[in-house]
């Protein structure tokens, strides 16, 4: 796409893999930003510990077939030294970051329903909260140090997205029953 209204702008759709973190990658594509698209799934190093068949190559596809640009990179987000490498990938070949979308989890294969906190399988929770929250702090702390040197070398606002599973009253019936973590 030459000419869209994020022309020019570069963003991060940390979780990219499937849902709507692809949805969200490939709408930034289709609206001229140049995306890096992450996620730990891929063709060439296998599937993520969710064992679903998307892959970040996958997303690429998606947002090429959109018009747009990008990259498919296939990051770790509990890695804080993979993260702090891509993003400096990010400033050395675009020099900005506009846009960073953290969309990273993976961890309902933990969730347990309709127990107390001391039934759980304590180490699937942790795992949980680690591809939770984790993953999200870590981005936020690497990325915001250029989204912040963007906005004030440029004078355009950056944006940060934190995706969740949804509103208090939609998942007070999807998730109910859904235990601590």
């Amino acid at each position: 796409m030459e000419h869209g209204p994020l022309t020019d702008r570069v963003a991060l759709v940390a979780g990219a893999t499937r849902g709507a973190g692809r949805a969200i990658a490939v709408e930034l594509a289709r609206a001229g930003a140049f995306v890096y698209a992450t996620g730990r799934s891929s063709r060439a190093s296998g599937r993520s510990e969710i064992d679903r068949p998307e892959t970040i190559e996958g997303t690429a596809e998606a947002m090429y077939a959109a018009g747009g640009t990008g990259r498919a990179v296939v990051v770790d987000h509990e890695d804080p030294d993979a993260v702090q490498a891509l993003v400096r990938e990010i400033e050395q070949d675009h020099g900005r970051l506009d846009v960073l979308v953290n969309d990273i989890f993976g961890g309902d294969r933990y969730a347990q329903w309709d127990r107390p906190l001391w039934e759980h399988d304590l180490a699937g929770g942790l795992r949980m909260l680690r591809m939770g929250v984790d993953t999200h702090l870590i981005t936020s702390h690497h990325a915001l140090p250029l989204m912040l040197r963007t906005a004030r070398d440029t004078g355009v606002r950056a944006l940060v997205v934190e995706m969740t599973d949804g509103t208090a009253q939609f998942n007070s019936s999807f998730r109910e029953g859904v235990g601590f973590y």
